[in-house]
């Protein structure tokens, strides 16, 4: 069989990223390709989808078919789980990391000039967009915090480098809104008041009406005579 075909199998069928040497490793070990003729193939697997629907990316941490970005908005509709949403003290704390890693948690306060929750580290390590690389030779040895291979495949690059420049950010939004410290802080504080509410208002919709549930108990008591 052709090995064009059996490595468009394999990467249709793996639910991970594959590089050129963990498609070399399916094949039974007399079988093995060499690596150049894989690279060869995967090549030319991506050349076919190239006019598709469906294309083959590289990321960090290899090789994946993915649904073209133009498209996904409608594949997500396929999904009733919505996608998360993000709080911009999270996403802030995340480009820091990104942009300067690696960096203790300090170094992140110190940069946007608030302090930053345990919650949203605890959610960028669950995510697995970051990890603690080192630690700071410091009172106290903080963690040094840098970004993953999940992060890139997230994101859909293969490197940091191919992440936009402080410039190129700039350019697209000239004139950016700087916020005072304290009105930021304030301002994030409104939007976790704000999540708690609707919350709130999304609990009492699941729970009957107080005046109806009262309706039906007065029906269910029989009437008596005078």
């Amino acid at each position: 069989m052709e090995i064009q075909s059996i490595v468009e199998a394999i990467l249709f069928a793996a639910n991970r990223p594959m590089t050129c040497k963990d498609i070399r490793q399916v094949f039974p070990e007399i079988e093995q390709p060499e690596l150049a003729e894989i690279q060869a193939a995967v090549d030319a697997v991506a050349e076919d989808y190239r006019s598709r629907p469906i294309e083959l990316q590289q990321v960090a941490s290899g090789y994946r078919f993915q649904v073209r970005q133009e498209l996904s908005r409608w594949v997500q509709r396929l999904f009733e789980e919505k996608p998360p949403r993000y709080s911009r003290a999270l996403l802030e704390t995340l480009a820091i990391i990104a942009y300067r890693q690696p960096v203790t948690r300090g170094d992140i306060e110190d940069i946007r000039g608030v302090s930053v929750s345990s919650g949203i580290i605890q959610t960028l390590l669950e995510r697995e967009w970051i990890r603690v690389v080192a630690h700071k030779e410091v009172p106290g040895r903080p963690g040094l915090y840098g970004t993953t291979q999940q992060f890139l495949d997230y994101f859909n690059i293969q490197s940091l480098s191919e992440m936009p420049t402080l410039e190129q950010i700039q350019e697209l939004d000239p004139a950016p809104e700087v916020i005072p410290a304290p009105e930021q802080e304030a301002s994030e504080k409104q939007e976790i008041r704000e999540e708690s509410a609707e919350n709130r208002e999304a609990s009492f919709e699941t729970e009957p009406d107080a005046s109806e549930s009262g309706a039906e108990a007065a029906e269910a008591v029989p009437e008596t005579g005078a």
